[in-house]
C-alpha cells in the first residue's frame, strides 16, 4: 500500500503521486537536474541546500547508495522528486537503497509524477518555491498547503553558506590520497558548501588543504601563510556574501593566487566589482556545454547554480572595483552565453562557474586543478604571475583527468 503525496508549486500547479523517502512536509525552491547518473553526489551536494530537486532522468536509485560517493556528511536537498524509483538496487558497491537512506535522514520525497511535464513547466515559468506533502500533511486542504508554500523563504536574498560550512578547520593531507612525495603547497580553502571531492583533487596533486569555515577572517587566513586561496561552491544568493567578498578583496590585494568555483566564481565577480543576478531556471546537471575562450575547446561540465555573474563578454575590461587591472570572461555556456569563468589579467586570480572535481560528472575540466597548482608554483618561485598564465597551457589534453592513485570512484564511474 502506497502513501499518497502531493507537490504544489507557488503558481498553483499541482502534481499528485506517492510518498518516496520520509513522510511529512518539505518546502524549498523547485529546480531540475539533468544528469542521468550521479544521484547520490547530487543529493549530498551542499549547493542544493534549500531546494526541491527534480531528477529529469526517469529511473533513479538503480545502484543504491554507499559510504564512499557522498559529497558531504548528509543529504543536503530539502526534498526529492523522481518519476520511477528503483524497486531494489543492483550494484556491487551498493550498501543500502536510496529510499531507505532518504527515510533514515528524514528527507521527504515524491515519486510517480510526470517529471517531464514538471521540468518543462519549470523551464518555461522558471524555478519557483514549492512544497512536497505526504501522509497526514497531504490531507490538509490544498489552499492551506499552497499558503505554506507562499510563506516559505525565497532563494533570492537567502544566506545559506554559513549553514552548510564546517564549524572548525579541517586538514586534508596529500599522503592520505595517494601522494607519496613531500607536500608541495599549502592551500586555504574557504568552505562555502564544498564538495568532498574538491580537496581530494588538490591533495592528489601534493597540496595540503586547510578547509576553513565560511566565517574565516583575514587574520585567521594569514596565520596559515597559504600559497593559494580557494573559494568553493555553495548555496544561496551571492549578493548576501558581503563578508566573504571583503575577505577575498584582501586576498586579491595581497596578490595571493586565487581559484574559485561556482559560488566562488560569483564572489570573485563581486570582488572585482561586477554584479550577480538570478537565472530563470539555472544550470544543474553533468552535461552542460562550456567553451574555453582561450583555446576554443568545448567541455561537457558538471554544474549546479541558479545565479550568475553579470560581466561583459566582449572583454578584457578594467575591473569596476579595486586596483585589480583587467579582467575577461574566460568561459561561456554554449546554451545561453551565461558567464562560466573569469580570468584576471594583471593579478593571479581566476574562477569557473562549473564543478571540475568530476563527482559526479565528466572529467573534461580536471585540468583546472593543474592550472592552479602551476600558478601557485610560479608564485612561490617569485615569478610575477596573473590569471592570464592559466590560459593555453600545454598540459591540457583531450583526456584531462590524470592517472592518480586512490582516485575516488564516483557513482557515474561505477555505472
Amino acid at each position: 500500500m502506497t502513501t499518497p503525496a502531493i507537490l504544489i508549486l507557488e503558481d498553483g500547479r499541482t502534481f499528485r503521486g506517492r510518498s518516496y523517502g520520509a513522510v511529512g512536509q518539505a518546502l524549498g525552491e523547485a529546480v531540475f537536474a539533468t544528469g542521468m547518473t550521479g544521484y547520490q553526489e547530487t543529493i549530498t551536494d551542499p549547493s542544493y541546500a534549500g531546494q526541491l530537486v527534480v531528477q529529469t532522468a526517469p529511473h533513479i536509485g538503480n545502484t543504491g547508495v554507499n559510504g564512499q560517493d557522498a559529497e558531504s556528511v548528509r543529504i543536503q536537498v530539502a526534498g526529492y522528486i523522481v518519476r520511477d524509483p528503483a524497486r531494489r538496487p543492483s550494484n556491487w558497491r551498493s550498501e543500502s537503497s536510496l529510499d531507505d537512506e532518504l527515510v533514515r535522514q528524514g528527507i521527504v520525497g515524491i515519486a510517480g509524477i510526470d517529471t517531464r511535464a514538471l521540468t518543462r513547466h519549470l523551464r518555461d515559468a522558471g524555478s519557483m518555491r514549492g512544497g512536497i506533502f505526504s501522509g497526514p500533511a497531504a490531507e490538509r486542504p490544498v489552499a492551506e498547503l499552497a499558503a505554506a508554500v507562499a510563506e516559505s523563504p525565497r532563494m533570492t536574498g537567502a544566506r545559506l553558506a554559513e549553514s552548510v560550512s564546517v564549524s572548525e578547520a579541517e586538514v586534508i593531507e596529500p599522503a592520505d590520497h595517494g601522494w607519496d612525495g613531500p607536500v608541495r603547497f599549502t592551500l586555504a580553502a574557504v568552505d562555502l558548501g564544498i564538495k568532498a571531492m574538491t580537496p581530494h583533487r588538490f591533495a592528489e596533486r601534493g597540496v595540503r588543504v586547510h578547509v576553513l569555515p565560511a566565517t574565516t577572517t583575514w587574520e585567521q587566513l594569514q596565520e596559515l601563510a597559504p600559497d593559494g586561496v580557494f573559494y568553493s561552491n555553495g548555496p544561496g544568493d551571492p549578493a548576501t556574501a558581503d563578508d566573504q567578498v571583503a575577505l577575498l578583496r584582501r586576498v586579491l590585494d595581497a596578490r595571493i593566487p586565487f581559484f574559485g568555483i561556482c559560488f566562488g566564481n560569483q564572489l570573485l565577480g563581486r570582488a572585482l566589482g561586477f554584479g550577480t543576478y538570478k537565472l530563470r531556471f539555472g544550470h544543474r546537471g553533468i552535461n552542460q556545454p562550456v567553451m574555453d575562450r582561450s583555446t576554443g575547446k568545448v567541455e561537457i561540465t558538471s554544474q549546479n547554480h541558479g545565479f550568475a555573474v553579470d560581466a561583459p563578454l566582449d572583454g578584457p575590461v578594467p575591473a569596476p572595483a579595486g586596483d585589480y587591472g583587467r579582467v575577461e570572461v574566460s568561459h561561456v555556456c554554449l546554451n545561453d552565453d551565461v558567464v562560466e569563468g573569469l580570468r584576471c589579467l594583471d593579478i593571479p586570480a581566476f574562477s569557473v562557474q562549473y564543478h571540475p572535481e568530476a563527482a559526479a560528472g565528466p572529467h573534461d575540466a580536471a585540468y583546472l586543478f593543474d592550472r592552479f597548482v602551476a600558478l601557485m608554483e610560479a608564485s612561490k618561485e617569485g615569478q610575477e604571475v596573473t590569471g592570464a598564465d592559466t590560459a593555453d597551457d600545454p598540459a591540457r589534453t583531450g583526456d584531462s583527468q590524470p592517472d592518480l592513485p586512490h582516485a575516488h570512484a564516483t557513482t557515474e564511474d561505477s555505472h
